[in-house]
């Protein structure tokens, strides 16, 4: 009996993991919609220059996330050695993520006339996608903070895991209040363009976030759980279960999440009208 709760508990935990991936699935059909708008009316020469720079913007500061994440791991060598190895990766995802953030935190202002009216966040991105972020976010600070103060976690790993989401999470609260302080562009034409632009930075920043945030909690629940498995207990011990169950969910989302991300790297592109002709 004690078995089939287990499991019972593990399919669980592992559902809200599914239903996040259900909810970028739907951000992926706004995705096509917000592009497909910027194909049915050409945009100003203003318009047609704000795409080109946000791009060549984008790709820059993301190219410096890169070089972060290789001085990252050249770091992790000086300092691991050998123990380094299995450091390789994360660092560098770690930059690429830095990159993006840091690209869309700091997007210059479009050079064209702004309207009077400002843009609401459901014009932009799913409330429940947001504020899954921001309590992923938080979840994964508070796990941190209640192993290291158990001594399950190294100080090094631990104020890693404290300062990087953090440090991600301020950089997506800056990109998405840039994004509704700013009224919409004047013209018509490049309405499209304004809003697919701003409809891009907050899947952006929310995804890299949520990345940032959903893997490293798995792996801290993980040794929650199996630091919790190690003790003798009387009867049947969920919170083991829970928590490593807890931890594949979150991993789990996290790798959804980022495949979702990877799909909104590519800028916002204009060619020939749909209509035209």
């Amino acid at each position: 009996m004690g078995r089939l709760i287990a499991v019972v508990l593990f399919i669980a935990v592992m559902v809200p993991s599914g239903l996040l991936a259900r909810g970028w699935a739907r951000a992926a059909d706004r995705r096509l919609v917000a592009g497909g708008s910027v194909e049915l009316v050409p945009p100003s020469e203003a318009g047609a220059a704000v795409l080109a720079r946000q791009a060549r913007h984008g790709r820059r500061v993301r190219q410096l996330g890169l070089v972060l994440g290789v001085v990252l791991v050249g770091v992790s060598v000086v300092l691991l050695a050998e123990a380094s190895v299995f450091l390789w990766v994360p660092a560098l995802v770690v930059g690429l993520l830095a990159g993006v953030l840091l690209a869309e935190a700091t997007r210059p202002r479009p050079r064209w006339a702004a309207g009077s009216r400002r843009p609401r966040r459901g014009e932009q991105i799913s409330p429940w996608l947001l504020w899954t972020m921001r309590a992923a976010v938080v979840a994964e600070l508070a796990t941190a903070w209640l192993l290291w103060s158990g001594g399950s976690l190294d100080d090094g790993v631990a104020i890693t895991a404290l300062v990087v989401p953090a440090a991600g999470w301020l950089l997506a609260e800056v990109a998405l209040l840039r994004l509704v302080v700013r009224p919409l562009a004047a013209d018509g034409a490049d309405v499209p363009v304004d809003e697919a632009l701003r409809t891009w930075t907050a899947h952006l920043v929310t995804a890299a976030v949520s990345v940032v945030a959903l893997i490293p909690l798995g792996a801290l629940l993980l040794v929650a759980g199996v630091d919790l498995g190690d003790r003798v207990t009387d009867g049947v011990d969920l919170v083991p279960v829970a928590l490593v169950a807890g931890g594949f969910s979150a991993i789990t989302a996290g790798l959804a999440v980022a495949f979702f991300l990877a799909t909104w790297i590519r800028p916002v592109r204009h060619a020939a009208p749909v209509l035209a002709g």
